[in-house]
């Protein structure tokens, strides 16, 4: 056995009472483990099933082709963003766009502490976090763009340009990417309201060029309603 920490992305009821746990942990990466008897009538522990809460594990090794399963677990701490309709719709967009694009993902110090850093912001009430975040993980990711003197962002190289090269990467949105990957404190940039959806919106046919197979969160049609 061993003990693992990790930030819960999704979860699917396996059979009457168990489930399969996706999770991003410190120590490995993005990992898979079976939770017997979660959902049970006397376990009180179901309530911690909640994306992106940091869950402490015990996990038993995996038999045969099998996946590791968890012996005990704890809520790591306890916060109250759930009650927040925003902070929880955030939460959910987030989970869903960390579990598509991190089931390959080894351990990453720098992902797991960043997962962190956004967690805390959201906690902050900051509502904008979301959008910064994304950037963030490019960074991490390495496919973030350069900066150079162009006002314009090409979203396929990655690069600044003098003349516009996409419809949605205009001035203004262009210069909220430079903001952003120029600031020391990046949490700290202000996204004017009016152009929060057209930036995400860069922000995800920026993910299309740079990270293979890369879809749409099911859940980005919530969150633009919530954030309308």
């Amino acid at each position: 056995m061993n003990s693992q920490q990790g930030f819960l992305l999704s979860f699917i009821k396996y059979g009457e009472n168990d489930a399969v746990l996706h999770c991003f942990t410190e120590e490995d990466g993005f990992q898979s483990y079976f939770l017997k008897g979660i959902y049970s009538k006397r376990n009180k522990k179901k309530a911690f099933l909640q994306p992106l809460n940091k869950l402490s594990f015990t996990i038993n090794p995996a038999r045969g082709n099998g996946i590791p399963s968890i012996s005990k677990f704890e809520l790591v701490k306890d916060n109250d963003v759930y009650t927040d309709i925003k902070v929880n719709t955030v939460i959910f967009f987030i989970s869903d766009f960390l579990n598509q694009i991190l089931k390959f993902e080894n351990k990453n110090p720098r992902i797991f502490f960043s997962i962190e850093r956004f967690i805390n912001e959201l906690e902050n009430k900051n509502y904008q976090c979301h959008l910064l975040f994304l950037i963030a993980i490019l960074k991490v990711q390495g496919v973030a763009p350069l900066v150079g003197e162009g006002n314009f962002l090409d979203p396929e190289t990655g690069t600044f340009s003098i003349t516009s090269t996409h419809q949605l990467f205009g001035e203004n949105i262009s210069a909220i990417w430079k903001d952003v990957l120029c600031s020391e404190n990046f949490y700290s940039v202000k996204i004017h309201s009016s152009l929060r959806k057209d930036f995400l919106d860069s922000l995800l046919i920026y993910y299309h060029y740079h990270i293979t197979d890369f879809k749409n969160p099911t859940s980005l049609e919530v969150i633009q309603q919530i954030f309308e």
